[in-house]
């Protein structure tokens, strides 16, 4: 399949049959490609949570609103969270990255206020919630993105003393069922000419 044709049958998915599991392969695959995702200055100050353990998935679903079904049947929850501790950000890319780029944060990011600056770190995060859900849609994986979460109580759960978790996609195979499927709801996007611009 063609990437613009998964991208064109990806959607939502709202329902997941909890009897069909991930292959083990793309598993690893999807944890490599996220690992890749680019980041301003490359950054990357997120981490990434792969859960199946049913046990608990449970719990985090009592704190995931209307999207409890989602992370019970899906085959794994993956949660994105951002660094939370700018001092050991701050460290992480002293060790990792070169001269320039340190130097960029400390000039352009670092004077900012700590909620813009978390903001910063948001944003690259969103960055590798992209690449990980055009990877689902080209690999077959259903997935599910979901900013309704009770983010204090996924940090609790997933034991996160540096991180904050920001969004979780549920991935897995949809129910045949699955009411939000593109042959019951069509997919709906703006026109070409409403959101491309062209000089």
């Amino acid at each position: 399949m063609s990437f613009i044709s998964a991208m064109q049958e990806r959607y939502t998915t709202k329902k997941y049959d909890a009897t069909k599991k991930i292959e083990s392969e793309k598993i690893d695959q999807l944890k490599e490609i996220v690992r890749l995702s680019p980041s301003s200055i490359n950054s990357q100050p997120w981490k990434f949570s792969f859960i199946s353990n049913e046990e608990t998935k449970k719990k985090l679903a009592k704190a995931s609103l209307f999207n409890d079904n989602k992370v019970l049947h899906c085959d794994t929850l993956v949660v994105f969270s951002r660094i939370d501790n700018l001092d050991a950000f701050e460290k992480q890319i002293e060790e990792t990255l070169p001269e320039g780029a340190v130097g960029y944060y400390k000039q352009f990011i670092k004077p900012l206020p700590e909620i813009e600056i978390k903001g910063w770190f948001d944003r690259q995060v969103y960055l590798a919630l992209g690449v990980f859900l055009s990877a689902c849609a080209e690999m077959g994986v259903d997935s599910t993105p979901m900013e309704g979460i009770e983010a204090e109580k996924y940090n609790e759960i997933l034991e996160s003393n540096k991180h904050h978790a920001l969004v979780a996609v549920a991935i897995g195979y949809r129910d045949s069922d699955d009411a939000n499927q593109i042959k019951n709801k069509p997919k709906s996007r703006r026109l070409l000419s409403e959101v491309i611009q062209t000089f």
